[in-house]
């Protein structure tokens, strides 16, 4: 399941969702790419999670009639969608089997996370318990799903402070996690662009499902 970025204000359904989808296809993967109910007001928590879930469950549910594996259905974000793809991979009842969170949001903490992201997704004056609930870094435990990971050293808009919070909760909760970090890129970098090495992030994404047997 494949949730496009765009600051839970609208989605950036091309560049992060079917071109993915497309990508995955060519590696004989079925993608499906969520279109979640976004923009603050009626559609703030916890309406994307639940969008979200509901998206796992329609994979699951169709298993035998599109011919999917269902311990190996797993979640995939870009910034936003990062963020909504992370509350599931720390969802127990939701278990994913596999993440991979690209430039993610994942922190509430107003020194490091997304403004806008985090008002289109909790309102204008959350409470304290809320942020740190929804602060997925917060809520990694034993039974996180292997998770993979991007982020650019120069992203302006969603730190890697994010990225480095989430993989540090990984590792002291024993969650296989893998992440590449590059020194440039900026944000929303998405599929392949062009030569740079941040480009290249699917290859070791491929590389990464092939290690984990979610790929041949």
């Amino acid at each position: 399941v494949i949730c496009p970025g765009g600051g839970y204000g609208g989605l950036a359904i091309d560049k992060e969702g079917h071109v993915v989808a497309e990508w995955f296809a060519e590696q004989g993967v079925t993608a499906g790419v969520l279109k979640y109910r976004c923009g603050g007001g009626a559609h703030k928590h916890p309406i994307p999670m639940g969008d979200a879930r509901q998206a796992v469950k329609l994979m699951r549910d169709h298993a035998d009639e599109w011919k999917l594996k269902t311990d190996q259905v797993g979640i995939m974000g870009f910034s936003a969608g990062g963020h909504l793809a992370s509350t599931i991979a720390t969802d127990p009842q939701t278990g994913v089997n596999f993440a991979a969170l690209i430039y993610p949001v994942i922190s509430l903490d107003k020194e490091i996370t997304h403004g806008g992201s985090k008002k289109n997704l909790l309102g204008e004056s959350p409470s304290d318990e809320l942020v740190h609930q929804m602060s997925r870094d917060e809520q990694v435990s034993s039974s996180t799903c292997p998770t993979f990971l991007v982020h650019a050293g120069d992203d302006k808009a969603v730190p890697v402070e994010n990225s480095l919070r989430y993989y540090s909760a990984c590792i002291e909760h024993g969650v296989p996690a893998e992440m590449h970090l590059f020194p440039t890129g900026g944000h929303g970098f998405g599929m392949f662009r062009g030569d740079r090495p941040v480009d290249q992030w699917p290859n070791q994404l491929k590389a990464w499902l092939q290690l984990n047997e979610l790929l041949d």
